[in-house]
């Protein structure tokens, strides 16, 4: 890779991003910040960056408008296009793949992929991603479509990597997040936390002694995730400890995966699964606009303004039709039963998310608590 290239950044500056201004900056790359979230697509056509490291949100959006451009078109166009995005969901980088998928795969890039990586500046030879977990669809289509990405692992306190996977062969399997680094030493506790040692831990929370010493026990840094080892080597995150919930019958329920699964969804723009002390498990849905009008477009159904479409009775049964396919995937304990579509994406600046786009749920539950009490009435 050439490093000494142009790299993009546009998110605030976490920790993460930090990291990686160093890693930029020691290798004598150029930095550009783009303008706002909303000019990212045209200053990424003028860097031509051949690197950045995104949040997963960033990528939804990023996939949400290729796919909305895909079902602009027509005729054999839009074949090509929709058989291509299946034809990369097929893709492994692990398991050997027959040449005719090659040969298949050599086409859509010719004809659909090369025109996406056109739209993120020609250049890009791999994205890095961390902060939350990313879906696993997204990141198997995007590296099948020769924009190879990386997910990695490691929080604030541990400054901030454990695992990532790399380019070296072996040194990826999609779903987890990669191997652990050099110099990092990483157990997992009965319960699967996943605890690390190593030079990166901090020295401890700011005038926070008590909170430290609950954090950091002889020398090990326990970081609050749950997680395994898949092969004995890759790790990967199942969940966050303090977002297990247990629901009113004692059973335990990881929203994380749930929610994950049901944003493959285009209808799906934001999600957060809830049900703690309650007898079933539920859901906070916020609709992808785009989509939700095109399809009620094609149903003749009128739209109107957003707050009327989400008690339009065929939207309900829309949604309750999808979340019923999704709902296969998990165990009936974690089968959402009820949910409440709701008419606002959360935003950082309206305050349900981080600067990573990670979901405050606390805030989410609060501001949001009629809507809650809905389901369980």
């Amino acid at each position: 890779m050439t490093w000494r290239e142009g790299h993009l950044v546009f998110y605030p500056l976490t920790i993460f991003l930090k990291g990686w201004l160093l890693i930029y900056i020691s290798s004598g790359a150029s930095i550009y910040y783009a303008e706002s979230l909303d000019t990212i697509a045209e200053n990424l056509k003028e860097v031509k960056p051949t690197l950045f490291s995104t949040v997963p949100r960033l990528l939804e959006k990023t996939y949400e408008k290729i796919m909305a451009k895909g079902a602009e078109l027509t005729g054999i166009k839009r074949k090509l296009f929709y058989w291509s995005v299946a034809l990369a969901n097929e893709y492994d980088n692990i398991k050997p793949q027959s040449l005719w998928y090659k040969m298949q795969l050599a086409l859509a890039n010719k004809l659909i992929f090369s025109k996406w990586r056109e739209a993120l500046g020609g250049n890009i030879q791999l994205i890095v991603t961390g902060g939350a977990a990313c879906q696993v669809r997204l990141i198997r289509i995007f590296t099948a479509a020769g924009i190879p990405i990386y997910e990695g692992y490691g929080p604030t306190e541990n400054s901030p990597v454990i695992s990532v996977n790399c380019r070296r062969k072996g040194g990826t399997k999609f779903g987890t997040v990669g191997l652990v680094i050099e110099g990092q030493e990483v157990k997992l506790e009965a319960d699967g936390e996943i605890c690390v040692k190593g030079p990166s831990v901090m020295m401890g929370y700011y005038k926070r002694p008590e909170l430290t010493a609950e954090t950091i026990i002889d020398g090990w840094l326990h970081t609050g995730d749950i997680g395994i080892f898949e092969d004995g080597k890759y790790l990967k995150i199942t969940d966050r400890k303090k977002e297990l919930f247990k629901t009113s019958g004692g059973k335990y329920v990881a929203p994380q995966p749930i929610e994950n699964k049901m944003k493959e969804s285009p209808f799906v723009e934001q999600m957060m699964v809830v049900g703690a002390e309650q007898k079933f498990v539920g859901a906070l849905i916020v609709p992808s606009i785009i989509n939700l009008k095109e399809w009620m477009l094609h149903k003749e159904i009128p739209f109107t303004t957003i707050e009327d479409a989400i008690h339009n009775p065929k939207v309900l049964d829309l949604y309750k039709e999808l979340i019923d396919s999704f709902n296969a995937f998990f165990n009936q304990v974690e089968q959402i039963k009820k949910f409440e579509l709701l008419p606002h994406e959360w935003t950082i600046d309206s305050g349900e998310l981080t600067p990573t786009l990670k979901l405050k749920r606390k805030v989410i539950m609060e501001k949001y608590k009629t809507a809650v009490e809905r389901i369980y009435s």
